[in-house]
């Protein structure tokens, strides 16, 4: 059997049709905006600046420059060659590498929502640095002392270490969530900037200057709402992660 149309059944069957696509138009225009507020960097523009809140590097051909480059010789030549191969395998890193500071419950596989949030904190602290490296543009120690040459080079300049700003910064906020195992914790921070003076890739003022712009940049961090909300959330995952354990003990 067939419904019989009227006159009317295409003109309401119109007006339904425009209202579910008016409907998914608004869904549409508003879904983007709601990615993009979520995805909205934790640090404002331009903050911190590097230009203005570190000092200038040893100048090339400067006393200072040549004491600073005898420092990374003498690490890198006094480095057992375990901690040579530890500093190769840090080339990436991320909040994990802490680790052992925390406990073996600390698991990227268990912890999705710390995973995000370090991965975000340690990428916006690299901007802050690599904005430093093009303004302040000082070769790496290889550059000028070719028996530091060894590996895979980096292309980048040095000036201030990355890897001493971002493991720095991820050392500051992870100790935010465990407060007791502060000291621990940024010694392992410390260590992945240390590391990069064994292997060449830096010299001692690169490492120091990373270690001040980390605080900066968690500085600023601790002003964001956003940031201040998500880790609480993290907080809150590692809690029960920590109490799940326990509970097996």
């Amino acid at each position: 059997m067939h419904t019989k149309l009227t006159r009317t059944a295409p003109a309401r069957y119109l007006k339904a049709y425009s209202v579910f696509r008016l409907a998914a138009l608004l869904l549409w225009a508003a879904l983007p905006a709601a990615l993009q507020a979520r995805q909205q960097p934790y640090l404002p523009p331009g903050r911190p600046d590097s230009a203005t809140l570190l000092a200038p590097p040893p100048l090339p051909g400067s006393a200072e420059q040549a004491a600073d480059l005898a420092e990374v010789i003498a690490v890198h030549d006094a480095c057992a060659s375990n901690e040579t191969a530890v500093a190769f395998s840090e080339k990436k890193f991320s909040v994990f590498n802490l680790m052992p500071a925390v406990g073996e419950f600390f698991d990227a596989d268990t912890l999705p929502k710390t995973e995000t949030f370090f991965h975000r904190v340690q990428k916006e602290a690299a901007v802050v640095a690599d904005a430093g490296k093009d303004y302040w543009q000082r070769p790496r120690p290889f550059t000028v002392e070719p028996k530091l040459a060894v590996g895979k080079l980096e292309k980048s300049f040095g000036y201030p270490s990355g890897h001493a700003a971002e493991g720095m910064t991820l050392a500051l906020v992870l100790a935010e969530v465990f407060p007791e195992k502060r000291d621990a914790i940024l010694a392992i921070g410390r260590n992945l900037g240390w590391h990069r003076v064994c292997i060449g890739r830096h010299y001692l003022t690169d490492i120091y200057a990373g270690r001040v712009l980390a605080q900066a940049v968690v500085r600023e961090l601790k002003a964001s709402p956003a940031f201040q909300k998500d880790l609480a959330e993290v907080k809150a995952e590692m809690a029960a992660a920590l109490a799940a354990v326990r509970k097996l003990k």
